[in-house]
């Protein structure tokens, strides 16, 4: 398919390889456009702004930070609305608020097109290895003509009906559990350091028996060694998240209670230093706080 690809992060960079590896025809955007070199030289096409990677194409796909990227290369005057040709799809991939999914949706069928909601499950490894799964939301007959697409990207898709803000939710729903268990990981950490017990012990119990999902390898691992600077999600991007799962909760009537101790903590960590370091990072704040530190 032919493709634009807008954002390239660390998830969207190893995105827009899979694409390149998979055939796809790729126009690569990104505001530092040094972030594309290596990918322009395994075949992808540079494009020299949101619109010029909108031209000719299929599909656009977007990975950026928070939901004041998505509406400005969306909804902007030389954003993706006005390039897009009718009919052609834009796909949202990033973790998003329920708001901002909306607005898109709206304004993508007002010009003819099509809104995809499709968040990206794992980490940036994760997708290099194409072991990430997809939550995909849209019409039926554009998620159809998305397969090659999530074919190449990730080893799952999880289909969350037709209105994108479904495929919102659930990824706002995964990572808020996610968060609270690197939360709890933490908490369990810092007990037993406290009885001078080495971190490796409670890891191989939680990686052999108790939690075998690869988040709790991962994550315990990242906290019994604290190697925060093993970054595939950063602090300041799960405090937005946190952000996202709070306001997404409140304008749904419902309680997080867990949500608000989880904010509470990367805030601690933010105000610590690890804006940039792993999400993992509020085990370290508990640490702090548990004296460890």
């Amino acid at each position: 398919m032919k493709i634009g690809f807008i954002g390239l992060g660390r998830m969207g960079h190893a995105m827009a390889t899979r694409l390149i590896a998979a055939g796809h025809e790729v126009l690569v955007y990104n505001r530092s456009a040094a972030k594309a070199a290596d990918l322009v030289r395994a075949g992808a096409r540079p494009a020299a702004s949101v619109a010029a990677a909108c031209a000719g194409r299929e599909a656009v796909i977007t990975m950026v930070a928070d939901d004041a990227a998505l509406a400005e290369v969306t909804l902007g005057e030389q954003g993706i609305v006005p390039a897009l040709a009718k009919g052609a799809m834009h796909l949202s991939m990033g973790t998003h608020g329920v708001g901002v999914i909306r607005a898109l949706t709206a304004a993508h069928a007002e010009a003819g097109q099509i809104h995809v909601a499709a968040p990206m499950l794992g980490r940036p490894e994760a997708v290099a290895a194409g072991q990430a799964g997809i939550v995909a939301a849209g019409p039926a007959g554009a998620l159809a003509r998305c397969a090659p697409l999530f074919q190449a990207l990730g080893r799952r898709v999880f289909e969350a009906g037709d209105e994108p803000v479904g495929a919102t939710s659930i990824k706002l729903a995964n990572n808020f559990l996610l968060s609270c268990a690197i939360e709890a990981m933490g908490e369990a950490f810092s007990l037993v350091r406290k009885y001078g017990v080495a971190p490796a012990a409670l890891y191989d119990i939680i990686a052999d028996g108790m939690f075998t999902s690869p988040a709790y390898k991962i994550y315990g691992k990242i906290i019994a060694d604290e190697s925060y600077d093993q970054v595939g999600f950063t602090t300041q991007l799960a405090l937005k998240d946190s952000n996202l799962v709070l306001a997404a909760a409140e304008a749904a009537r419902v309680p997080l209670p867990s949500a608000g101790v989880v904010r509470d903590r990367l805030l601690g960590a933010i105000a610590h230093g690890d804006a940039d370091k792993d999400w993992a990072a509020m085990a370290r704040d508990q640490a702090r706080a548990s004296g460890l530190e």
